[in-house]
């Protein structure tokens, strides 16, 4: 015969990936809030940019938002590997980072 499953642990351990999800997606937004200078902002100019951002339906705009984006992530890799022994290297970005997002919001 067969073991009958144990619907209760199945539901449990679900619910306690979904946690653990929702604890990372919060973290690592909450580190590109950070890497980006974003930090340097209000709650509220910041909570402003982001409902901007999600309203936006110009196509135009959200690639070229992608494009800056990616060229962020790919410049910071290249950072990290360029200089993996050294955590400070991590965060002279940010000064860079911040600039580059106050001027990309100008000019939109």
């Amino acid at each position: 015969m067969r073991k009958p499953r144990d619907f209760d642990a199945e539901l449990k351990s679900l619910e306690d990936k979904t946690r653990d999800l929702k604890a990372r997606k919060v973290q690592q937004l909450g580190e590109l809030v950070i890497s980006t200078g974003a930090d340097a902002l209000t709650a509220d100019e910041l909570a402003g940019a982001l409902i901007v951002l999600a309203e936006t339906k110009d196509t135009g705009k959200r690639e070229a938002w992608a494009k800056r984006g990616a060229a962020f992530f790919q410049s910071r890799t290249r950072r990290i590997a360029s200089a993996p022994d050294h955590d400070v290297g991590g965060a002279q970005p940010q000064p860079g980072g911040a600039q580059q997002a106050s001027g990309g919001a100008g000019a939109s």
